[in-house]
């Protein structure tokens, strides 16, 4: 068994490890190639992300899914580039929103250069994603149109909040679906498509890659509570201090409307307090890690996790499936 990739899969098999680890290696040189101006600057800041690493998840998902089909198609690394690089998009404009000071263990891009300058990078990557995508075909122009347009939806309806008489965990669900499970559905996608997985195939990587991408925000959720910042690449309770309600939170209110149980109320009261104080951050994490409701964030976890793993059983037995399911099993042990 061994380790592949930043995210830390074990695989089984010296033969697909080998395909992924080249696949992956491929993609990172991709990603450099994508991220090069004839502008210095632009440069400097479209690859701050890029060689700060990261856990390459969508890239790994396309590598695993196309070995459904021919891993070795000319489609498949520039594919998981597109999606990694939409990712990292996503990551300018989300540190801009979040106001937050480190991603990925390193400076934010805003906080180094300033909001614009973080979102116009943003902005640049989105631009060479769609560049390499329009090489693929008109089919994949559009499915990666459609899974983006999910995407900002999926950002817009997190902004607005739910509308009156709309269960905020189902609401947060839905928001998650779109901005998360969107881009994860995708990866799964193209690695079965651009490999030549038949139709079935292709689905069934499409629906296990969603409901994965819930489980994986779900953990980083998790994570943004009960982690430190080596663990998690970002500062603790970013979220938290930014008002973002993740599960934990929503489940925390949702169990002090319940029950009406005082130091429930009251650690509502401190969390939709003023959290710029250190001090008072710190105090709101030690509470939320100590409460009831981050265990059921972690359970909700699970459950999508396990939901992922339902989804391939129609799949052929083989390496490829059982490294699917390890990442079932990653997805749940970084919520812990």
């Amino acid at each position: 068994m061994t380790v592949v990739g930043p995210f830390g899969l074990h695989v089984r098999d010296q033969a697909l490890e080998a395909d992924v680890q080249t696949g992956l290696a491929a993609v990172e040189a991709g990603l450099l190639e994508a991220t090069k101006s004839d502008v210095p600057f632009i440069t400097e800041a479209a690859q701050h992300l890029v060689r700060a690493g990261g856990k390459r998840f969508r890239p790994l998902l396309v590598m695993l899914a196309s070995q459904f089909g021919d891993p070795d198609a000319p489609g498949v690394v520039p594919a998981a580039v597109v999606v990694e690089l939409t990712h990292l998009a996503t990551l300018y404009h989300d540190d801009v929103m979040d106001e937050a000071d480190v991603r990925r263990g390193v400076e934010s891009a805003n906080t180094r250069w300033g909001n614009s300058v973080a979102v116009l990078t943003g902005d640049f990557l989105f631009a060479r994603a769609s560049h390499i995508l329009a090489d693929l075909g008109p089919d994949a122009v559009r499915i990666q149109a459609e899974a983006f347009e999910r995407l900002v939806t999926g950002q817009i309806l997190e902004t607005a909040g739910p509308r009156d008489g709309r269960d905020p965990v189902d609401h947060y669900l839905d928001v998650l679906s779109g901005k998360t499970g969107s881009l994860v559905a995708v990866s799964g996608r193209f690695g079965a498509l651009m490999a030549g997985a038949d139709e079935r195939t292709v689905d069934i990587l499409t629906q296990y890659g969603e409901r994965l991408g819930i489980a994986f925000q779900l953990a980083d959720d998790v994570l943004d509570i009960a982690s430190d910042s080596h663990e998690s690449g970002k500062t603790p309770g970013t979220d938290l201090r930014e008002g973002i309600p993740t599960l934990p939170v929503l489940r925390l209110r949702a169990q002090a409307a319940e029950d009406g149980k005082p130091d429930d109320l009251e650690l509502v009261e401190l969390i939709d307090g003023d959290l710029s104080d250190d001090d008072t951050l710190a105090e709101a994490l030690r509470r939320l890690r100590a409460h009831p409701a981050l265990e059921q964030a972690r359970q909700d976890t699970v459950r999508y996790a396990q939901e992922a793993r339902a989804t391939l059983a129609p799949l052929p037995e083989g390496y490829a499936k059982s490294a699917l399911e390890e990442l079932c099993d990653a997805v749940v042990h970084r919520a812990g």
